[in-house]
């Protein structure tokens, strides 16, 4: 597999358009009202009744924020009122009951993962609640291997608190910084000194965690080529043990922050695109792999050695180590997948609570994947995680013959294939180093409904679904 990227401007400039992060397959615009609880029920059962049970993985969704990041597409409350924190629990606590009642108890929880929002916006002491609640629900393993990882703004959390954070047993942290420059900062209404972040990555590290992720965007307002490299410098000095680079998608249509920010103060796509290119020569020069999708690691982080072994995972939580498990998600717009099923909890606070209140599983829609939903979904998932397709596997899983199967994905891939993004071998379709960039355009040849006639999708609010390629 071709890990490092190769930069070439003209190719990325002619295929960035629109299309998926495939963070699941099929996309979230293609669930449906149609499924809910009862469909979640029969899921679970049936998950339960597989010869080798997988294990789980735990997502919980923190919504609430102090303050507005412009740039944000996720989904969040914006709040200073921490007592609506402790509301969100008595909930949650029902929500957490009745979701652990779906799975037998020899299923292990391997990864647990609070997302938001800012899960920090929760006390610690709060979080441990939450916690306890969990395990006295589900049964933890007690492998090495566990993950407890958390969100955190460095805004609003203190070098004591992480050491309670760690005492609790969360032992990896993802810190947001997006960029250091003050003009930046001012833009996005995000104002973050090093200082502060320096000394929570520090205190993460101190306090035994045995990973840190940093988060950047890159083609903010205000942004500049200096400033830019200024902030990766500072990243790289304080070495994060991973690094997520995203690509700001400026949708204010869907995002109602957004229109707070200058449509003028953006780049423009060439800035852009030198933007990305200084941030993977940088972080490649200082030693960290490409994993893709936006995401580098150093070469000993579990990121990386699961790549290099073919365990790599992608899901709604982004690219992890635990490729085996179901996830189970909990709290408001959370995301299971379950099985052959993906089910989502209602995206709107007063929704999620009603059901829970009537003694309801929160599920507003979702779906069952057919035969060719399992096997597009294999594919793009290796796709996205290996940067390869391997035909022979595929075949012999799904009793399939590939070329005939896929004649017109295969069509649509050609002229990617031409301009020397992918290769074909006899047993396998590879992304070159010119095309690990454009993974995406890839794995939308083989999207079955993005090229199927039908009634036009919903745009999916809950994250940015649609982002440029670059």
């Amino acid at each position: 597999m071709t890990t490092t990227p190769a930069f070439d401007t003209e190719l990325l400039r002619r295929y960035d358009r629109p299309g998926p992060r495939y963070t699941s397959y099929p996309t979230a615009p293609q669930f449906s009202s149609a499924f809910g609880e009862a469909q979640l029920r029969e899921a679970a059962t049936a998950s339960n009744g597989d010869p080798i049970p997988r294990r789980l993985s735990l997502y919980v969704h923190v919504p609430f924020c102090m303050s507005p990041c412009f740039y944000c597409g996720c989904n969040r409350i914006i709040t200073r009122d921490l007592a609506r924190g402790e509301t969100y629990l008595v909930r949650l606590y029902r929500e957490i009951a009745m979701m652990a009642e779906l799975f037998d108890r020899d299923r292990e929880v391997i990864q647990l993962h609070f997302g938001g929002g800012t899960p920090n916006f929760l006390s610690p002491a709060q979080l441990a609640d939450v916690v306890d609640s969990l395990r006295s629900h589900f049964r933890f393993s007690d492998s090495r291997k566990r993950d407890l990882s958390i969100e955190l703004d460095p805004r609003f959390v203190k070098p004591a608190d992480v050491a309670e954070l760690a005492a609790i047993g969360f032992n990896r942290a993802s810190l947001g910084v997006q960029d250091f420059d003050p003009a930046v900062q001012q833009a996005v209404n995000r104002i973050q000194s090093v200082e502060e972040t320096v000394a929570i990555i520090d205190a993460c590290r101190d306090n035994g965690m045995r990973s840190v992720n940093v988060d950047l965007i890159y083609g903010l307002p205000k942004q500049s080529h200096i400033g830019f490299a200024r902030t990766l410098d500072t990243v790289v000095a304080a070495r994060p043990d991973r690094l997520a680079v995203y690509s700001y998608a400026h949708l204010p249509e869907l995002f109602k922050a957004q229109g707070r920010i200058n449509a003028e103060d953006l780049p423009s796509a060439s800035e852009k695109l030198g933007l990305l290119q200084l941030a993977i020569e940088k972080l490649t020069v200082a030693g960290y792999v490409y994993i893709g999708m936006d995401h580098f690691a150093l070469p000993d982080d579990d990121l990386a050695t699961a790549q290099q072994r073919g365990g790599l995972h992608r899901n709604f939580m982004g690219y992890t180590t635990h490729a085996d498990t179901d996830l189970v998600g909990l709290g408001v717009s959370a995301i299971s997948h379950i099985g052959d099923s993906f089910s989502q909890n209602p995206r709107d606070l007063p929704s999620w609570q009603i059901a829970l209140d009537e003694g309801r599983l929160p599920v507003f829609r979702g779906m069952r994947l057919n035969e060719d939903d399992q096997l597009r979904a294999d594919l793009i998932q290796r796709l996205m995680c290996q940067g390869e397709i391997p035909i022979g596997a595929l075949e012999r899983r799904y009793l399939i013959d590939f070329r005939d199967y896929f004649a017109d994905a295969l069509e649509r891939l050609q002229p990617l294939i031409d301009d020397g993004l992918a290769r074909i071998e006899p047993d396998r379709i590879i992304a070159t180093s010119r095309g690990r960039l454009l993974l995406r355009n890839m794995a939308m040849c083989f999207d079955h409904y993005l090229h199927t006639p039908g009634p036009a999708r919903p745009a999916d609010t809950t994250t940015p679904r649609f982002s440029r390629a670059i």
